[in-house]
C-alpha cells in the first residue's frame, strides 16, 4: 500500500470564525492544521515547524501579512495563498510580486479555496521533480537517482524521505519529532526515535566525506537536524 503524505497547513487569519471555517472546509484524513491569529504567532510556528502550505491574511492585528510574505520568501519555498478584503489591482500585483502563489479576495467560496489549496499542494510536491544541484551532489527525487561526483548513491525509501525533507528545508532546523512525523507516514501509532538516529547515521555514511564531522547533515543538540548548506 502506498503511504499517504501528510499535508501540514498553517492558517494565519485573525478572524477566528473564518479560520475555523477554513479548517472544516479543508479537513481530510491526510491534512493537519495549525492556526495562528497574528504575525508574531505565525513567525514562531514557521521557526519551530515545517509546513507544506501557508494561507495568509493580509490584514492582521500586529502588521501587514505581505511583510510576513516577503520574509517567508527570503528563506522558504513553500506555497503561500494570500487572503484579503482588498480587491484593488495594486494590492493583488504587490502580493504576486512578493511571491504569493495565489490570491483570493474576501468574501470567497470555501469550495474554491479547497480547490486552490489542492493545486498548490500538488505544485509544492512537484518542486523537487527536477535534479537539485548542491556542491558535488545531484538529487532527482522523481527518478530516485542520487549522485555524488557523478557516482550513484543507493538510498533506501526511508533515507530518500529523510533526505527530501532536509533538502526542502535546507538551512532550517527541523525537530526530531517533526522528522519522525513526516518520514514515518504509515499510520503507526508509535515510532521509536532511535529509528531516526539510525536513519540519520546511515544517510551521513552515504553522503558525507567525514560522517563523524558532517558538513551537510548537522545535529542541533536538543532540537533536531538541519541540512546546513544551501
Amino acid at each position: 500500500m502506498i503511504n499517504q503524505v501528510m499535508n501540514r497547513i498553517l492558517i494565519v487569519e485573525d478572524d477566528t470564525a473564518l479560520s475555523n471555517g477554513i479548517v472544516l472546509a479543508l479537513k481530510d484524513d491526510h491534512s493537519t492544521f495549525v492556526q495562528a491569529y497574528d504575525i508574531a504567532a505565525a513567525k514562531q510556528q514557521l521557526r519551530d515547524n515545517v509546513f507544506d502550505l501557508v494561507i495568509l491574511d493580509v490584514n492582521l492585528p500586529d502588521g501587514n501579512g505581505l511583510d510576513l510574505l516577503a520574509e517567508v520568501r527570503r528563506t522558504l519555498a513553500l506555497p503561500v495563498i494570500v487572503l484579503t478584503a482588498n480587491d484593488l489591482e495594486t494590492d493583488i500585483v504587490t502580493g504576486f510580486e512578493l511571491g504569493a502563489d495565489d490570491y483570493i479576495t474576501k468574501p470567497f467560496s470555501l469550495m474554491v479555496l479547497r480547490a486552490r489549496v489542492g493545486v498548490q499542494l500538488r505544485k509544492g510536491r512537484q518542486q523537487l521533480s527536477d535534479s537539485v544541484q548542491i556542491d558535488a551532489f545531484s538529487f532527482s527525487f522523481e527518478k530516485m537517482e542520487f549522485l555524488r561526483d557523478g557516482k550513484l548513491i543507493e538510498l533506501s525509501k526511508t533515507e530518500q524521505k529523510l533526505l527530501r525533507v532536509l533538502i526542502e528545508n535546507r538551512g532550517k532546523i527541523i525537530s526530531r519529532s517533526d522528522l519522525v512525523d513526516r518520514i514515518w507516514t504509515d499510520g503507526a501509532a508509535y515510532v521509536d526515535e532511535n529509528a531516526l538516529s539510525v536513519t540519520i547515521k546511515r544517510l551521513r555514511d552515504k553522503l558525507e566525506k567525514l560522517p563523524s564531522a558532517p558538513h551537510y547533515i548537522k545535529t542541533v543538540y536538543g532540537i533536531g537536524y538541519t541540512w546546513a548548506v544551501k
